[in-house]
């Protein structure tokens, strides 16, 4: 590919995803722009085996832009990184095509393996800002990942995945990440748990309060009796005489 057409597709990717943008010419300043040249031509060294050649054009855009991208890493057409610092895509990481990350994002490794230890994105999923994907495991295409998730399992295509752990709240039915870029309207489990048990509560309270109720009127009854049978007792003891 050359630089030129390059250029151009790195352009319709950020007028696409970031409204920020004004003019052409602004491409030229983002880090994600800058970072993923780097990448690049780093890619090319390395898949050359010319390792700390590439290690060095990595580590130089690293300081630039803040955003380290692993030269041995796959990534497809179309990724952009939306501010970008403290990104982090780790060596064996395969990106697909269409791929959007937000700040703080890292998609590393467990530490414990060999081989492949990162994780695979297929094509168009988003992970929000300071998300962490750890472990070598897929993304399915079309997901989304909540801002400040930490996923270490697996997940499906077309899912919505919040909280740490990592839980798919929503499968199927997905508009395509890169076309809404709403990383702030996505399901609370946590908060619809916590809504459902305030509502039992609740409802405990007002079952509680009845059950009260019934007895408070049982004993006032009982009294009643107790109050007539000890009235017609002394009434009889009052006639026996």
């Amino acid at each position: 590919m050359g630089f030129i057409k390059f250029v151009k597709e790195e352009l319709q990717v950020i007028k696409e995803r970031d409204p920020a943008i004004k003019t052409n010419m602004e491409v030229f300043l983002y880090p994600s722009f800058k970072a993923i040249i780097s990448y690049r031509i780093a890619h090319k060294f390395y898949m050359k085996k010319h390792y700390f050649l590439a290690r060095w054009i990595s580590q130089r855009a690293v300081r630039k832009t803040g955003i380290e991208i692993h030269p041995g890493a796959k990534i497809g057409k179309g990724l952009f990184i939306d501010h970008g610092s403290g990104v982090i895509i780790g060596e064996t990481a395969i990106l697909g095509d269409n791929i959007t990350l937000y700040q703080g994002v890292t998609l590393g490794g467990t530490g414990k393996e060999s081989g492949k230890r990162h994780p695979t994105l297929k094509d168009n999923v988003m992970v929000s800002a300071g998300a962490k994907v750890i472990g070598s495991f897929t993304v399915g295409e079309n997901s989304k990942i909540g801002a400040g998730s930490v996923v270490i399992h697996p997940v499906p295509p077309n899912s919505t995945v919040v909280g740490v752990p990592g839980r798919v709240v929503r499968r199927d039915d997905q508009k395509l990440p890169r076309n809404t870029m709403d990383q702030v309207h996505l399901p609370d489990p946590i908060s619809y748990e916590l809504c459902r048990l305030q509502s039992d509560n609740v409802r405990l309270k007002n079952k509680l309060k009845t059950m009260d109720d019934k007895l408070a009127s049982m004993s006032e009854d009982i009294k009643r009796i107790n109050h007539i049978s000890l009235g017609n007792e002394n009434n009889n003891y009052q006639n026996e005489r």
